[in-house]
């Protein structure tokens, strides 16, 4: 009885037995993991992009509101 390591277990097609080539027609392996790369870097550039867009939106309102505090305590005089 032969055992496989973990490694081995999984480089192996289920089904064929053959080591697994990615299914990358011909692409080499960088070229694989750059296009996933570009793909999560623009979906952590959008998720910035309304990250900031919320920051910015909630300071005006704070400067807002302080500052409408400060002209309602002022003009009481």
């Amino acid at each position: 009885m032969e055992r496989n390591s973990w490694a081995d277990q999984w480089d192996k097609n289920q089904a064929s037995g053959k080591p697994n080539d990615g299914g990358d027609g011909g692409r080499g392996t960088s070229a694989k993991y750059k296009e996933k790369v570009g793909v999560g870097l623009g979906k952590t550039k959008a998720a910035a992009s309304s990250g900031l867009k919320k920051v910015k939106i909630g300071t005006s309102l704070g400067l807002n509101w302080v500052k409408d505090k400060y002209n309602k305590t002022t003009t009481k005089n």
